[in-house]
């Protein structure tokens, strides 16, 4: 089958170590099954795994990917869940099994023509979504969902805080904040993307680490460094910090009198459980929400879609697409 794979790691120059071409089809253990791709979305995930983050080389050929919507074994459309975990392991959330890791980090991933997975980690992909949309959902889309409705104890009405508008997760948490009725804030070093986050239904967006007008009761971060001290200083006594990346930099200041004495939270927050990607597709059926795609590429041109990842010039998902 045609893949696309991690071939080399290099730190400095990832896409050099990007493979195209025939790779062996997916094996398939007792209790897995197989299914025929028909899209899959690109993540950041994917550059890190050619940059050496969370891989081995002897691991290697690794085929990359964690999102995909397809097609199964008996013919049914299905949205694959990315978390291979055992629920039992992490007292029913999956994502808290010490073992647990996602596609293509310890089995092959979602980019090529068929993936082995988990029959538990099938999801049925409603006839409302198209298979460009579906794949968006299980990876940026799950984190941001997980975010938002199981981690940050936001109540409608609230105010949140979006650091770094643009990526895939910051475009999901501006739809999904906006549909669960909490206004939202975003901040972005980039006119344009805090022009078209207010398109897509921000209430307002600001320069990164721009004084805001109040103190909000809850901060989506996934920059680090660069934008931790803005998050702390952003929040009302009492607030939280719902973490799930460092992009910037993984070791900012604490500041831990700010923390105590305000009485601040920082949850840690990571993907999101089958059961919570099956009520994010629920809600993206009833409500009429739909991720924001920045561009689809064929399959076999995954090349460019890799450098168009890149060059950070990217505001919502890159999606491949197999007909």
């Amino acid at each position: 089958m045609f893949a696309v794979t991690a071939e080399s790691i290099n730190p400095d120059s990832p896409l050099d170590g990007l493979g195209m071409g025939g790779h062996a089809d997916p094996t398939v253990p007792e209790g897995w099954t197989t299914v025929e791709v028909r899209a899959a979305a690109l993540n950041y995930h994917d550059l890190w795994t050619l940059k050496g983050v969370g891989i081995k080389p002897e691991q290697l050929p690794m085929v990359l990917g964690c999102d995909a919507a397809g097609v199964d074994e008996d013919g049914n459309e299905v949205v694959v869940h990315a978390v291979i975990g055992n629920p039992d392991a992490g007292g029913g959330d999956e994502t808290l099994d010490p073992n647990r890791s996602l596609l293509s980090e310890v089995y092959d991933g979602t980019l090529a023509e068929r993936v082995a997975v988990p029959r538990r980690n099938l999801v049925p992909k409603p006839a409302e979504l198209s298979w460009v949309e579906a794949a968006c959902l299980p990876t940026a889309w799950l984190t941001a969902y997980r975010m938002l409705f199981t981690k940050s104890g936001l109540r409608p009405g609230d105010t949140v805080l979006v650091q770094g508008a643009g990526g895939g997760v910051a475009t999901a948490l501006i739809v999904l904040a906006k549909a669960g009725g909490f206004r939202v804030w975003v901040t972005s070093r980039d006119e344009s993307k805090r022009a078209r986050a207010l398109e897509l239904g921000a209430h307002a967006a600001f320069e990164s680490n721009a004084r805001l007008p109040e103190r909000v009761d809850a901060v989506m971060e996934s920059v680090g460094e660069a934008t931790w001290t803005h998050s702390l200083r952003s929040l009302r006594p009492g607030g939280r910090v719902v973490v799930v990346g460092a992009t910037s930099g993984a070791n900012p200041p604490a500041d831990l009198r700010r923390m105590f004495f305000l009485q601040l939270q920082i949850v840690g927050s990571t993907m999101g459980t089958r059961a919570e990607l099956t009520s994010l597709i629920e809600l993206c059926r009833t409500a009429d929400v739909r991720p924001v795609v920045e561009a689809t590429y064929a399959l076999r041109d995954a090349r460019s879609a890799f450098k168009h990842l890149a060059s950070g010039d990217v505001f919502g998902k890159i999606v491949l697409t197999n007909p």
